[in-house]
């Protein structure tokens, strides 16, 4: 008899709880969308932030930088939390669920 691992067992009785649901090929390409726009954000702001952080590094404000760092993972956070939510939109087949909730901030 094989010893199944922790992990194993939290998928079986995740799986039992929330049996899977197809996704249309619609609700993919809307999902798909979603995470495309939620990356070009991050990346986005990641570059600014890289900018900012190299001035005040040139400066020699680490605080300032440490700040930057901080408000960066806040707004991917935040980015992130939009994204998931406008994901369980388009998989409850919401109505209206691709123009609303944007992930770009």
């Amino acid at each position: 008899m094989r010893v199944k691992s922790a992990y194993e067992l939290a998928m079986e009785r995740l799986g039992a709880q929330a049996p899977g649901r197809t996704l249309s090929a619609e609700q993919k390409h809307q999902i798909a969308e979603l995470e495309s726009v939620a990356a070009a954000t991050i990346a986005q702001k990641d570059l600014a932030l890289q900018a900012e952080v190299a001035r005040s590094q040139a400066a020699g404000d680490e605080d300032a930088v440490a700040h930057l760092r901080q408000r960066f993972r806040a707004e991917k956070q935040s980015v992130e939390q939009d994204l998931e939510a406008a994901k369980d939109r388009v998989r409850s087949g919401e109505p209206g669920s691709r123009s609303r909730g944007s992930t770009a901030r």
